[in-house]
Parts: C-alpha cells; structure tokens; sequence
C-alpha cells in the first residue's frame, strides 16, 4: 500500500489532489491518501480553491474526490500539524506533499522526518508569482538528499508560527495574497518530483520556479544522491 500524506489542503493542495489521485487511480499498488488540515474554506479564496461546499477543508476535499477515484482509499483528519500530533499522522515509508503556507509547519515536519528511517518528503511553497520546491528524502536510516532546513535558515529558524499555535483571530487576519497560476506550477512541479522518485530517476534536491520569467532552475547539492 502507498500511504500518502498531503499537508495543507490551500491553492496548491487544490491543484495538486485531483492529479495525484488520477494518477495513483490506474495503478497497480493500492494507494491511500490521507488529507491533513485544520482549516476551514472560506469563499475569498474561491479564486484559487477548488471546494463545491463549506467545512473542514480536509474533510470535503476527502469526501469529493473519493466520488471520482473509488480505487483509492482516502482518510481525512481536520487538524493542524503540529509537534504534539505528527507523530500520529506520519508513519515510516510514508510520502508526504506539504503544501502550507508558514515556516513553524515545515521545520516541524521536516525535523521529524530526520528521526524517521524510510520517508520522502516534498516541500512546495510560493509567493505571488514564483516560490520553490524542496525534496527530503531518507531511506535506511540515511539520508538521500537533504533537510529541508539545512539551506533555508528562515525555515531552520522560524519567525512565524503555525496554525496550531493561533488564535481564531489571527487565523482570520492572517494570508498574504495568493495567485492561482504560482500555485498551479508549484503543484505540478512537486507532481514532477513524485513521478521522478518513484522512478530512479530524480536528480535535484530542491527547484525555483518563477512563472513570468519562465523559470524552473533545479539544484543539485554536493552529497545529495
């Protein structure tokens, strides 16, 4: 079985699900997706999300797509990441796509990918108009590529916080805008990098992408393999 973890069900887990979940669809292995948000969708964003009702993001996205792709297994679990919780959510061998929009998330989820023997980690985020990809993975105990906090010292050394750690408040105050294109190319670049592991054959560590450039520069990092 494939076990599959998407973190942050936004713009870019929008447009990254319906593929992924196509694509797991046709083949051979059984696959199961599991969704992973605490939060809840808002019509503002409705130009760069893709939900057909209001509720838990997770939770929707889940019961929507499972219609289309009755091959897959899907789970849904309403809830932030956060350091007290991710043990229960990510497992050995596991492949996670996190695509939420604080550094706190991604340090958490990247250092406790560090105490983990066998897992991929794809890291997708971007501004208005560029951001970038960033691929962990470990396997026996070693690791393939690095961390996603070894080159990144804002995500090494966070100064936001994650959803878990907000108020309702601030949870409502909180977005910087968001383009609808960025996020699809994010999403199709961390499809691209998924596609790449499974097949032998990836040869980066981490991706830029700027969308009105044109730009997709992959880099290869010393040690990385």
């Amino acid at each position: 079985m494939i076990e599959i973890k998407v973190i942050g069900i936004g713009g870019i887990g929008c447009a990254l699900l319906p593929f992924l979940a196509r694509y797991l669809n046709y083949q051979e292995e059984p696959a199961r997706i599991t969704l992973i948000d605490g939060d809840e969708f808002e019509r503002a964003n409705a130009d760069r999300q893709a939900f057909g009702t209001l509720g838990n993001k997770a939770k929707v996205k889940a019961t929507e797509i499972a219609r289309e792709f009755q091959r897959l297994a899907f789970r849904a679990v309403p809830e932030y990441i956060s350091e007290a919780n991710i043990a229960q959510h990510i497992q050995e061998g596991d492949t996670i796509f996190l695509g939420v929009d604080n550094h706190k998330t991604r340090k958490v989820v990247s250092d406790y990918c560090e105490k983990l023997a066998t897992v991929t980690l794809i890291s997708g985020g971007n501004d208005f108009i560029d951001g970038n990809v960033q691929l962990y993975m470990r396997e026996g105990g070693r690791d393939r590529t690095a961390p996603i906090t070894r080159y990144h010292p804002e995500i090494r050394t966070p100064q936001d916080r994650s959803p878990a750690e907000m108020s309702c408040e601030e949870l409502m105050a909180r977005g910087a805008p968001q383009l609808l294109f960025a996020n699809l190319a994010i999403a199709s670049a961390m499809l691209n990098a998924f596609y790449g592991i499974r097949e032998g054959r990836l040869t980066y560590g981490e991706v830029y992408l700027d969308i009105l450039e044109g730009k997709s520069n992959p880099v290869r990092r010393e040690g990385e393999r």
